[in-house]
């Protein structure tokens, strides 16, 4: 194993002086004519360019026929950067596979739920469960290993690229007889296991031999929950897989050089269970691109901190972003002035030590054509490039900081498991998302001034202050139980409505909800009351005067205390957020659905509280401090049209300004200021 970072070649580490912080892009070579390539590698050192992912899509090239190499045009390209001082991320190349293989194996596409086989022709044409693919990529690995293991230029390994992004469910054969073989694994063999599991009485669905088994396709009405819930572990243990088999080929040739695969922290991200990934990479990096909403900017540092919360804390790697507009929305934004750099510190200032993009050139052809790039259509002599050169001297401004970690002692707590069962149908509310949900009581904590580590349920919870548990609708007796600790030693924790109600099996905890919660919380509720979207009733108390609506619930006091109470309608007088005190700390219960005043006013209570360390700043200012030693980094963020004045002192490393006795940040601007520990206590 390696020591958790990229491998840097030492003519690379020579030209920046030191370890840089990592700047770069998918570089698609094969996709130009080779005349091309050394104005490539000119602008890229122009640029302050370091390291390039290189080979991503490019199976077809290397692999034309099945009995066919054609490596010739790699060497080139991996010998002209390193001439260029540029270190290389090498991907297995195995994302897409070329015609000839599915072609001649057509067993290899995917098939969706509704039994249709994918076509080649787009990219992540391949069933993980396909033997056949398993074979060829794991050739194709095992070439690229022996070939470029010793290349001077090779820094890090990138394992396909956004494993099931696109393919994460296949429902064909293949898929149907490796699913048989893991739930015998699971189930030990045993059917009577497997049915008492999955409750198969329950519509005469009581199997009474493996192979009556299927992947949960269509239906005609709802699938069975815990089979389907297995189904989503299986799909993601068979990306998980071909992961390990890849990595290990990697491994057996160069030990030294660490692995990565770049996960997809937003919505495409949602069927793979990467809390259960993470220990398979030497580093974890990610890809992000904002959604066009008003509030990107807030998603945009849940993601971040999701991968700083995988990470546990370790630096990590965007592995990609966009300069500029994405290509596959029903309208593609430009980025509005200044927010690339913006975009690029909030990943920055919550742990990232390497910012890279799709793609260093724009694409002239294919799907991506009207992606955004490091260098555009328009060429070297456009804004954007200019403003991407800008950005590579800002990165190397700010070297000193890496290895410095992002203060955070609050955690949102956020499990995929829970999120794929959640989101299912059949439930008392079906209009609920659990991303969504996460994602404002996230936004919340970040307004009120709070870091947050967003991380899974089974992380160490053991350091933080404060603890957010939203809609965490299944969770384990272990992770409930580690929670509950975590209140004992003094954490403030807060679970809101819909939370502990099933076990890992998608059953119903019984007793009265919420479940798992129950006596952590001192409460006790026997029947859901979600609202009609034409009903609201109102509340008061800690949450000061408030309209809910959505979901509101009755809550019985087992061992808590009212600190919200519904004003009007049919729990008039009765709890809707309660407190128990539970060793050195407290659990506090929201049974509805709070607007967003509600719950920066909870929030601000339960922060001063808990002790949990804020960071003041005005609406629009993002404010985050990474650590070191010695030093503290406060990294300030202006999303708003005015300058924004904060406390604290300094010295920017963007421009060297040296602040004393305050912090003026432009409007749109981005400052880093470095200061001798204790300097921003209090700010």
């Amino acid at each position: 194993m390696t020591d958790g970072w990229i491998r840097w070649p030492a003519n690379v580490a020579g030209r920046f002086g030191g370890e840089p912080v990592a700047f770069g892009g998918d570089y698609n070579p094969e996709q130009w004519d080779e005349s091309v390539w050394p104005e490539d590698a000119r602008l890229m050192r122009e640029a302050g360019v370091n390291l390039v992912t290189v080979g991503v899509f490019a199976w077809s090239a290397l692999q034309p026929g099945p009995d066919r190499w054609d490596f010739g045009w790699l060497d080139r390209v991996l010998d002209l950067l390193h001439e260029n001082d540029i270190a290389v991320d090498l991907a297995t190349a195995t994302a897409s596979p070329p015609p000839w293989l599915t072609t001649r194996f057509p067993e290899v596409l995917p098939v969706d739920r509704d039994g249709r086989t994918m076509s080649q022709g787009g990219r992540q044409a391949w069933s993980p469960s396909s033997a056949v693919f398993r074979e060829h990529s794991l050739a194709l690995v095992e070439k690229m290993a022996a070939r470029y293991g010793g290349h001077p230029a090779l820094a890090l390994w990138h394992v396909s690229n956004e494993l099931g992004g696109h393919n994460s469910r296949c429902y064909g054969e293949a898929s149907a007889v490796a699913f048989r073989g893991w739930l015998r694994e699971k189930y030990a063999d045993s059917l009577d296991a497997l049915n008492a599991a999955w409750a198969t009485r329950v519509w005469s669905q009581t199997y009474s031999a493996w192979e009556e088994i299927q992947p949960p396709r269509v239906t005609f009405t709802d699938s069975n929950p815990t089979q389907v819930l297995d189904f989503d572990r299986f799909s993601s243990d068979q990306l998980r897989e071909q992961l390990r088999a890849e990595s290990a080929v990697l491994r057996r040739h160069t030990p030294d050089v660490p692995i990565t695969t770049n996960m997809v922290l937003f919505d495409a991200g949602k069927n793979m269970n990467y809390s259960s990934w993470v220990g398979d990479m030497d580093l974890v990096s990610s890809d992000h691109y904002l959604r066009p909403t008003p509030d990107a900017d807030a998603e945009l540092a849940f993601s971040a901190d999701r991968a700083r919360g995988l990470a546990e804390g370790a630096p990590w790697l965007l592995m990609e972003t966009a300069t500029g507009a994405t290509s596959w929305r029903p309208v593609n934004p430009a980025k509005r002035p200044g927010q690339l750099r913006r975009d690029v510190f909030a990943h920055v200032a919550r742990g990232a030590d390497g910012i890279c993009f799709f793609q260093w050139r724009a694409g002239q052809a294919g799907p991506e054509r009207f992606h955004s790039a490091m260098l555009p259509h328009a060429g070297a002599g456009s804004r954007k490039f200019h403003e991407v050169k800008a950005l590579g001297a800002d990165l190397a401004a700010c070297a000193e900081v890496l290895g410095s970690t992002t203060a955070a002692d609050c955690a949102l707590l956020f499990g995929e498991e829970a999120w794929w069962a959640a989101d299912r149908e059949s439930h008392p509310h079906n209009g609920l998302s659990y991303a969504d949900t996460a994602l404002r009581w996230y936004r919340s904590l970040r307004d009120a001034g709070l870091t947050v580590d967003v991380v899974p349920p089974s992380a160490d919870l053991s350091s933080y202050r404060m603890i957010v548990a939203p809609m965490l609708y299944l969770v384990s007796d272990e992770d409930a139980g580690a929670l509950a600790a975590a209140a004992e030693a003094g954490a403030t924790v807060l679970v809101t409505y819909f939370s502990g109600i099933v076990d890992p099996l998608d059953r119903v905890r019984l007793g009265g909800y919420p479940g798992a919660f129950r006596d952590l919380l001192g409460v006790r509720v026997e029947e859901f009351a979600p609202l009609p979207d034409a009903e609201s009733v109102e509340i008061e108390g800690v949450t000061g005067p408030a309209r809910v609506s959505t979901w509101h619930e009755r809550i019985d006091l087992t061992g808590a205390v009212a600190e919200a109470t519904y004003s009007g309608g049919d729990f008039a007088g009765l709890p809707a957020v309660t407190r128990a005190p539970r060793g050195a700390g407290e659990a506090w219960y929201v049974g509805v659905e709070l607007e967003a005043g509600a719950r920066a006013a909870l929030l601000a209570v339960l922060a001063q509280r808990s002790g949990a360390t804020v960071v003041p700043h005005r609406a629009g200012l993002d404010a985050v401090v990474r650590r070191a030693a010695d030093r503290d980094y406060l990294f300030l963020i202006n999303h708003g049209a005015d300058d924004a004045v904060v406390a604290g002192s300094g010295t920017d490393l963007l421009d060297g300004s040296v602040h004393e006795d305050g912090i003026v940040v432009p409007a749109g601007g981005v400052r880093v200021v470095a200061s001798v520990r204790g300097d921003t206590e209090g700010v």
